[in-house]
């Protein structure tokens, strides 16, 4: 059977005007797997609240990050994708969960090629319910639907993985080369505490209480708390870090629900609170850079640290199309092929 691959990323709005940007946020918020309540609820929130007033907001924002060439997140992928596939022998095709670049569209340029087999890439270290299983159950739904002779499996989440640690740490290591940094923050994406608990197959270990992410359980397969957590103690173990000199933390709250904490914002004041003069920041539940990590992290981050007293911000930026993560990707493709 002839194989392919397909690597899938978050996605973008089409350019960082509101009107792209509202139809941009309604596909994403109206995921039941972003915004996990009823679908009375989820359309009162995003169409009756969110879409009248949030668009305008995330567009200038988008407007402080949009690239000449497009939407970074699109753009880097891009590239990754490109570098890829001059790695390997099969077809390498590239979608977004949300916007117009979508996951049929990115399986039928598969089809199209003779592709009898896929391999599917979320572009997601972590597990997650808001990132990887969307993705996972949305390709299997069109494919079931649309290409019921395809055959297709997943790249499960990579957060553990030592050659992954190993291109991470090198890149972060790489962009503090020469930098004066006192602590070195890893913040993660946030999510709802309820989405731990959805994705404990458990149904019993999971209880965001400080110690049952360093528990040993079948919960950690698909914990994405723990797989946060785990990232940041193998790279500061890769590193070198000491105690104090490191922390982990959590961005991009959504609502008025409990979601996981340290907030980096908060995070971010109390370091400068504190004294901390220069530190660092990366950003590891991306492997792009995107509106999280150029604007909320690189942008508002920064100038939260300037206001509590901070001098140096260094922002690390995500792997991106660094090559040694597109040979990585490209040895996994080769082992599954």
């Amino acid at each position: 059977m002839k194989k392919g691959i397909l690597l899938v990323n978050l996605g973008s709005p089409d350019s960082p005007e509101p009107k792209d940007v509202k139809k941009y946020l309604g596909e994403f918020l109206m995921d039941e797997r972003v915004i996990d309540v009823p679908l009375w609820a989820r359309t009162l929130l995003v169409k009756g609240i969110i879409l009248n007033t949030r668009p305008k907001a995330s567009a200038a924002a988008y407007k402080k990050i949009w690239w000449d060439e497009g939407s970074p997140l699109i753009v880097i992928s891009e590239r990754l994708q490109a570098k890829v596939q001059k790695q390997v022998d099969v077809p390498v095709g590239l979608a977004m969960r949300y916007g117009s670049m979508s996951i049929e569209k990115g399986l039928q340029e598969l089809v199209d090629k003779g592709v009898e087999e896929v391999l599917l890439i979320p572009l997601y270290p972590q597990f997650a319910m808001a990132t990887t299983e969307t993705i996972v159950v949305l390709a299997e739904d069109i494919q079931k639907e649309k290409f019921p002779n395809l055959k297709m499996e997943s790249l499960p989440a990579f957060y553990n993985n030592p050659d992954y640690i190993e291109v991470l740490s090198n890149s972060i290591k790489k962009h503090l080369e020469g930098k004066t940094f006192d602590h070195l923050l890893f913040s993660y994406h946030g999510v709802p505490e309820r989405h731990i608990r959805k994705s404990d197959i458990t149904k019993s270990h999971c209880k965001i209480d400080g110690s049952c992410c360093v528990t040993p359980s079948k919960a950690h397969e698909f914990c994405y708390r723990h797989q946060c957590y785990e990232v940041t103690r193998l790279v500061a173990e890769k590193l070198e870090l000491t105690d104090g000199k490191f922390s982990t933390s959590f961005q991009s709250r959504l609502g008025f629900d409990p979601w996981l904490q340290p907030y980096t914002d908060r995070t971010i004041e109390r370091l400068g609170k504190q004294g901390i003069k220069n530190m660092a920041i990366v950003t590891p539940a991306f492997v792009s850079d995107c509106l999280e990590t150029l604007e909320e992290i690189a942008m508002e981050g920064q100038e939260i640290f300037h206001e509590m007293g901070g001098n140096e911000f260094t922002t690390v930026p995500c792997l991106n199309d660094d090559d040694a993560w597109a040979s990585l990707i490209s040895e996994w493709i080769t082992n599954w092929v």
